[in-house]
């Protein structure tokens, strides 16, 4: 029998708590009237609800379903999620995994950045919390009661470090977590979503479904960053053979068999040469390995533009 004292951290006090991973187990969990706390949820959870909690830094593990701030404020928090709710908040710094539009009510002051962690068991608790690591729209944020001149919510800084948000936790019970905020090792490929390109050139590349494509678009991601391209968006789906025709064109057909294993990978770099620098890197580390990529600058951007627009409305943004 389960019992909802297990799950809840109520009316806590410059306290650090949390739950290592395997104690949450797909529960829900309520977090309320806490002050000045350090919260860790180190396992994947159905829902939570964090009510009238005030400075506090608080970390969540992936969550099947919502997590919903209510009356919150002066709050730096960590969150992996399917949906992502605030009501009344105030000064919510928040790095995001979301899966969903994200959306804000009657809030203000609320700061964005894409969620970036690690520890050995995060990415299967995503798996068992049902998330993509590729599904994360953590700065396309809806505000539901927009105020006429005025900002309800922006972008943390870009160099933003995750450490000097949420540190790592201090108690003896939860430092067992084998915790890396380093970018580079997050779970979550780091996105820069809405912030501002530095290129106007976009490459698209497709991963297909099977046994490595998730090393594979992995593998892409740190060969093109490291040789200084940015990663705009990542998004995980799964295709029809009219999608192909309408994303892919003249290509669809090579790639209409390989959808049927499952959802594909996409992967959108940006940065002056990021066609040439996608297509050779494919070359050289996947030659064996079928993967759409861009032709040309000038069709790179329609690729894009054909993919995201496909998969929103899959996805129902």
């Amino acid at each position: 029998q389960v019992d909802p004292k297990d799950y809840t951290f109520s009316g806590l006090k410059d306290e650090t708590v949390g739950r290592l991973p395997g104690k949450v187990a797909g529960q829900q969990f309520v977090i309320q009237d806490c002050e000045n706390c350090s919260i860790y949820i180190f396992d994947h959870s159905a829902t939570i609800t964090i009510d009238d909690c005030v400075n506090c830094q608080i970390f969540l593990g992936p969550i099947k379903g919502s997590v919903f701030f209510r009356d919150c404020k002066d709050c730096k928090c960590i969150v992996a999620c399917q949906q992502f709710r605030t009501r009344d908040c105030k000064k919510l710094e928040v790095f995001l995994c979301c899966a969903t539009q994200p959306i804000i009510e009657s809030s203000t002051g609320m700061k964005f950045g894409c969620f970036q962690y690690y520890y050995p068991e995060l990415a299967l608790q995503f798996k068992d919390a049902g998330l993509s690591i590729f599904n994360n729209t953590w700065s396309n944020i809806h505000d539901f009661t927009p105020v006429s001149g005025e900002n309800n919510w922006g972008l943390l800084p870009e160099d933003a470090v995750v450490q000097n948000y949420v540190p790592l936790p201090s108690s003896e019970e939860l430092k067992a977590v084998r915790i890396s905020t380093d970018a580079t090792r997050s779970i979550i490929p780091v996105t820069r979503g809405r912030r501002q390109k530095s290129s106007d050139e976009s490459c698209l590349a497709v991963f297909f479904a099977g046994d490595y494509t998730t090393a594979n678009a992995r593998k892409l991601i740190d060969e093109m960053t490291g040789k200084g391209f940015q990663l705009v968006q990542t998004k995980e789906v799964s295709m029809k053979a009219e999608d192909a025709h309408r994303v892919f064109q003249q290509c669809a057909s090579e790639f209409i068999p390989l959808l049927e294993k499952g959802p594909v990978v996409a992967l959108e770099f940006s940065g002056d040469g990021a066609v040439e620098g996608c297509r050779s890197t494919i070359n050289d580390v996947f030659s064996g390995t079928k993967v759409f990529v861009s032709e040309s600058k000038a069709s790179a951007s329609q690729d894009v533009d054909n993919f995201y627009n496909f998969a929103d409305m899959q996805m129902g943004l």
